[in-house]
This record gives C-alpha cells, sequence and structure tokens, in this order.
C-alpha cells in the first residue's frame, strides 16, 4: 500500500537575498493511511511550516512531496485548492466566525461540494455535532460556547465532509487539562471511524500517547521518529 503522504529531500525558506533564511532541510518521511503521527519539537523548528506544505496552504518550493497520489511540489494553484479539499484543518484558535452558529460553521466546510444541497449539508452537520457532544447546541453562537466546546465545533468542522487527512496545530494548546484530552480523544475516536490519518502538531507531552509514531523537529531537520504502537 501506498503511503497517504510521502516528503522525499523536502527544503524550504522564507525571504530572499540576505534575508533568506532556511526553515526545513531534507526532511523525509512517510505516513501511512490511518496513522496518528504527532510532531515536536520547540518554537521555532518548522513544525507548523511542514503542516501547512503537506496541507497545500503554501507552496512547495524544491524536493518531492507525494500527499493522496498528488505531487505539490510545483503545482499550480488550482492544484493546491483541489488538495486542500481533501484535507480537515484543526487549530489552536476555532477560527469560528463569530456570527454564525455552531451548525453554521461546521456547513460552512460542505459548501465546497457542490453535489450537497442544503437540506443535506445541514443533516450531516447536525450528525457531526451530535456525535461531538453538541447536539443541543447547535444554534449557539461561539460566545456561548467554553473553549472545549468551540474545539469540539472545530473538530466536527474539519470531519464532517470525511477528509482522508487531518491536520491539527497545537489543538489542545488553549485548553485545560481534561478538555484537551476530552478533545484529543474525540480526535482520535472520530478519525478512527472514518478511516483517515491524522498529522498533528503539540508540545502538549499529556497527549503522546494517541500517537502511533512520534517525530521530533529541530532547527528544520527531523531528529528522530518513535514507533509507539506494537
Amino acid at each position: 500500500m501506498l503511503p497517504v503522504i510521502s516528503i522525499q529531500n523536502l527544503d524550504h525558506h522564507f525571504g530572499q537575498g540576505s534575508l533568506r533564511k532556511q526553515v526545513l532541510s531534507n526532511i523525509n518521511l512517510e505516513i501511512n493511511a490511518d496513522e496518528i503521527i504527532i510532531m515536536t519539537g520547540p518554537s521555532g523548528s518548522g513544525k507548523t511550516t511542514l503542516l501547512t506544505l503537506v496541507g497545500g496552504l503554501r507552496s512547495t518550493q524544491s524536493g518531492s512531496l507525494w500527499v493522496l497520489g498528488r505531487e505539490l511540489c510545483g503545482a499550480s494553484a488550482e492544484q493546491l485548492v483541489q488538495a486542500r479539499r481533501h484535507n480537515g484543518y484543526i487549530f489552536q484558535a476555532h477560527n469560528l466566525h463569530g456570527s454564525l452558529t455552531a451548525l453554521q460553521n461546521v456547513k460552512m466546510a460542505l459548501e465546497l461540494h457542490k453535489y450537497l444541497g442544503l437540506k443535506k449539508m445541514l443533516a450531516k452537520s447536525a450528525q457531526i455535532l451530535e456525535q461531538v457532544g453538541l447536539g443541543n447546541h447547535l444554534h449557539y453562537y461561539p460566545d456561548k460556547l467554553s473553549g472545549g466546546q468551540k474545539q469540539r465545533v472545530a473538530i466536527a468542522r474539519a470531519l464532517v465532509s470525511h477528509p482522508q487527512i487531518i491536520l491539527a496545530d497545537e489543538p489542545t494548546a488553549a485548553l485545560d487539562s481534561q478538555s484537551g484530552r476530552d478533545v484529543v480523544n474525540l480526535m482520535q475516536k472520530l478519525a478512527k471511524e472514518q478511516g483517515c490519518t491524522i498529522l498533528m502538531v503539540t508540545h502538549d507531552n499529556r497527549i503522546l500517547d494517541i500517537a502511533d509514531r512520534i517525530v521530533h523537529m529541530e532547527d528544520g531537520k527531523l531528529k528522530s521518529k518513535v514507533k509507539l504502537s506494537p
């Protein structure tokens, strides 16, 4: 079986000329279907940059980055848009729209899928919110939800379209210990049920046990890869 994500000899830099700074150097990593991979490392080590490249949120500059059978190095803007449609994104900040209800926030993720009618979008959105324990909060606005509840809405939004890959950047950083644990347990459960791959960046040592593998980054390089699952 081919890996879902295959990264070979990947380099990346910011800036030009004398301001040019290399932020990723010779990254090599393969991730298989259904794996949960956690990336650790100090701030500024390149974790988020790598996550955004895998997600098609930045253009890959050199090396090779295959995601779901597509080469993203040299991809056009339209090809990156197409690649993003197969991903779900969860960030430290929930990034919910304050003027929309929980149901409407989740429905937004389905509006890229033109074949779904409004009734089907609302039904799928309500169903996933029920799964994350917010079936009684469909019509609540973000300012009426707790931090953990907002992140649950963000998880629902990321998973509602059944993406093949979930990309999570510090999803528990703004949460207390119990809420953080609840959130990652929920991510793990739903992702396994849907058969998708998770690539997560975190500094939270309390949640490392959900990973199949941990990869550690320093100074833009992968320093170690630890297999956790038997």
